[in-house]
């Protein structure tokens, strides 16, 4: 497959994308904030109670 046969069929491939609404890329990336920051403080939580744990236990 020569170069400008393979641009033709990534150009016709790029035209079937169902490409996502404006509010969607919104949506999308709300979501993903809210999960990103929900699992930083669980991870946060996690880390300081085991820091106290481990405290607690070795003098």
């Amino acid at each position: 497959m020569n170069l400008i046969q393979y641009l033709r069929d990534s150009r016709a491939e790029l035209a079937r994308v169902t490409w996502p609404t404006r509010q969607g890329v919104i949506e999308g990336t709300q979501a993903v904030l809210i999960f990103v920051i929900a699992l930083t403080l669980i991870v946060f939580l996690m880390d300081t109670v085991f820091s106290a744990l481990i405290r607690a236990v070795l003098p």
